[in-house]
């Protein structure tokens, strides 16, 4: 599948899995992990990361060790709760806080963001002042928490709309302290594997959601059967961004070899298999 250059980051990178092709500046780097690598067995055959679906826990602890050594950084962990949360990494930020988007300007330490269907984001800038993921799922992207959490600062400005992505870098966002002059300009985007929109079928109250930030998401879906739609997650992503003026958006580009569902045998798919692993998209400043 032609998605991403192979080059490993580290002598010890896998090489299977994804580096993503983007125009990150020298001081950042990332990776998307795939099934292969670990040690976990059957159903989470082999590099699952979660920890909250049933494997053994000597198993996922094996293989976030496996990973913590390749990157030779510290990948921190989030319980992620399909809601709009997004946390500042220091050095002592446990595995385990409940949010959906971490984000850090110190070196060293990884944003990890842990999926099997759901969009993972990682952004960064030009000079490489800050690293943070997302994770997007259709709830959190549209801003459909069910999570509990109340919505940050900008929430009451955009009742119905604030999404994870816009919690993370829209309107008086942590991040905008963090380089001194937030400018959308310079940010880019690397969006990972997902369900596809050919596999990702949801009912109206889905589009409606969508639609109540902007009409136009009607775009990125299409009528299917019994009332229901066949979603782009990946081009309501773009779409969020580009509404955040960040235009500099790579990877998925919505096509079958970037869909977590129709590829079995290298990636990890809830919708499809249910009982199931955890892959993780991580990035982290030099």
């Amino acid at each position: 599948m032609v998605m991403a250059t192979r080059l490993p980051l580290q002598p010890t990178m896998h090489p299977d899995w994804i580096v993503p092709d983007w125009p990150a500046p020298k001081n950042v780097q990332a990776v998307f992990t795939t099934r292969s690598g670990g040690q976990s067995w059957g159903v989470y055959s082999a590099m699952n990361l979660g920890d909250h679906v049933q494997d053994n826990p000597s198993d996922v602890l094996a293989n976030r060790v496996l990973l913590e050594q390749t990157l030779a950084v510290r990948p921190v962990f989030l319980s992620q709760a399909h809601g709009v949360r997004a946390l500042a990494l220091s050095a002592q930020t446990p595995n385990g806080v409940v949010a959906d988007a971490s984000y850090t300007h110190l070196p060293q330490l990884a944003c990890a963001i842990m999926v099997a269907d759901c969009l993972p984001i990682l952004l960064t800038d030009d000079q490489g002042t800050f690293v943070a993921g997302a994770h997007a799922g259709w709830r959190g992207l549209a801003g459909q928490s069910l999570s509990g959490d109340k919505p940050a600062t900008a929430a009451e400005k955009f009742p119905g709309c604030l999404g994870v992505l816009e919690a993370l870098l829209g309107l008086n966002c942590p991040i905008t302290q963090l380089d001194n002059g937030f400018n959308a300009s310079k940010v880019i985007a690397w969006l990972g594997p997902c369900i596809g929109p050919q596999a990702f079928e949801v009912g109206p109250e889905v589009k409606a959601a969508f639609e109540l930030h902007d009409p136009e998401a009607a775009l990125c879906f299409k009528a299917g059967h019994s009332g229901k739609y066949l979603a782009d997650l990946a081009g309501l992503a773009r779409q969020r961004l580009n509404a955040l003026g960040i235009r500099r958006v790579f990877g998925n580009d919505s096509t079958p070899p970037w869909c977590t569902v129709s590829n079995p045998s290298r990636l990890f798919s809830y919708r499809r298999d249910g009982m199931t692993g955890r892959m993780a998209a991580c990035i982290w400043r030099c």
